[in-house]
């Protein structure tokens, strides 16, 4: 079974969908599939489901809904193109004391790809190897097609998982751009970070590197009407000031002119003395 929920739900058994239209079983079979191979307790469905006001027929209700993702998943799995029996329905849906559990046997799962990738780039960070990093934390993010579960109507649960992968995501980008700035590709950076702190409004980190990028660039005044954006939205949505160590670089910046270009193996390493 191959499972894509960085983007929109995709769930294929045998190079067949099984993912379901209408919005209630397509729930179910995200949440079991975001946990594929564990099992998924059916008091977690029904809150998933229906928060905390679930019907006196809830139980049934998921039961049907489970009903009608394996009558999906058996049209998948009847028979391969050499006509051999495969796995029934209910060996991919699994019933489990107490839940149920979808069976993956061994296939793809982008989330799984995604932190096994990224989990390599933080390691190659660690070690110093930039190079490696950058392009390890790039093919990770390349598993995204858009936010998670795109297209799922999010109950509690996937509500909460949805914003964990995000996070993720973040850490990833954030780990990204800081390999690609040790390696001194600010120039190369600029454009992107323009779109990611017009989206991620109130982000540190990513504001930080964007002054960073700039200021590297030559664009000191650029730098500094960055923070300025930044602090006016800290205080105006959140009520805080910028961190201590953003603060620093801003001063930094304010008393220094253009910064030279570092070399591949001295960018970032200051990071602006970071700035000084």
């Amino acid at each position: 079974m191959d499972i894509d929920v960085l983007g929109a739900l995709s769930v294929r058994e045998n190079g067949i969908s099984v993912t379901p239209t209408a919005p209630k079983p397509r729930q179910v079979l995200a949440l079991l599939a975001l946990h594929a191979d564990q099992v998924v307790p059916v008091a977690t469905l029904i809150d998933e489901l229906w928060g905390g006001r679930p019907p006196r027929s809830a139980r049934t209700t998921l039961q049907t809904y489970v009903l009608q993702l394996r009558e999906l998943i058996a049209a998948a799995v009847a028979r391969d193109p050499g006509g051999a029996v495969r796995r029934c329905a209910k060996d991919v849906l699994v019933t489990s004391p107490g839940g149920y559990l979808l069976h993956a046997a061994g296939g793809t799962i982008d989330v799984c790809e995604f932190e096994q990738l990224a989990g390599t780039g933080y390691r190659a960070m660690d070690a110093g190897d930039f190079t490696a990093a950058a392009r390890q934390l790039r093919d990770a993010l390349s598993l995204w097609t858009g936010s998670a579960l795109a297209d799922v109507q999010t109950g509690p649960q996937l509500e909460m998982e949805a914003r964990r992968l995000e996070e993720s995501r973040l850490c990833a980008l954030d780990q990204r751009i800081e390999a690609d700035l040790r390696l001194g590709r600010h120039r190369e950076l600029l454009g992107e970070l323009t779109v990611l702190v017009r989206r991620y409004r109130t982000h540190e980190n990513l504001h930080g590197q964007f002054m960073l990028a700039l200021h590297r660039s030559g664009r000191r005044s650029e730098a500094l009407e960055v923070y300025q954006r930044l602090r006016t939205a800290l205080v105006r949505e959140l009520g805080l000031e910028p961190s201590a160590g953003l603060r620093r670089m801003q001063r930094s910046i304010l008393m220094s002119g253009p910064e030279p270009v570092p070399g591949p193996a001295a960018a970032g390493s200051e990071r602006l003395s970071r700035v000084g």
